[in-house]
């Protein structure tokens, strides 16, 4: 069993923000895929069978400083191994348009993966950092503002990659990932 974690925050006012490229991340894989969501430990999540393997998708709803807390109840709850855990979240160090997969690591600054790393107790958490580039603006301003029509442009051009690295992820290990993937480059 797998789990594909999204982060962002859950209210309307925080749709399209860079925050929440994990959610629109899980949201463009949703509506090709014809998923629905349903609540539960406070998280919203679908199942889905990929490559003949039960995947659970889900957008933490504890808002995304507290995100570990529910992605523990559901780590807990169906008994899924760290190393079939994927995260993708949104990243600073990385330009909008580009995203590196990595298989463990500091939080980099991220309170979302490190109420994460601090409820699993580990750094070895396989994810997805999407670029969403840097900013002379506080930086908590700065991951809530949503994207200029430019950026979006070039997220939604990505989207489609990130979809099959969630189809790979459930087939392959993360070093045939971060093989096939990383040094992928958006120059649009």
């Amino acid at each position: 069993m797998k789990l594909i974690i999204g982060l962002g925050n859950p209210e309307l006012r925080y749709e399209n923000t860079r925050h929440n490229l994990g959610f629109m991340a899980i949201d463009f894989y949703a509506k090709n895929h014809s998923l629905t969501f349903k609540n539960k430990f406070n998280g919203l999540y679908s199942e889905q069978i990929i490559n003949n393997e039960k995947v659970i998708f889900l957008k933490p709803q504890t808002y995304m400083n507290l995100s570990g807390e529910c992605v523990y109840k559901y780590v807990k709850y169906f008994n899924i191994k760290l190393e079939d855990i994927l995260v993708i979240y949104d990243d600073v160090d990385f330009e909008v348009g580009n995203f590196k997969i990595k298989s463990s690591g500091s939080s980099g600054g991220h309170n979302g993966i490190q109420n994460i790393i601090d409820n699993l107790k580990t750094n070895n958490i396989n994810r997805v950092r999407i670029g969403i580039s840097k900013n002379n603006i506080p930086l908590i301003d700065y991951v809530l503002q949503k994207f200029s029509n430019v950026e979006i442009n070039k997220i939604n051009s990505i989207l489609p990659t990130i979809e099959n690295v969630i189809d790979d992820f459930c087939q392959y290990d993360i070093n045939y990932l971060m093989t096939k993937y990383n040094g992928f480059n958006n120059e649009k």
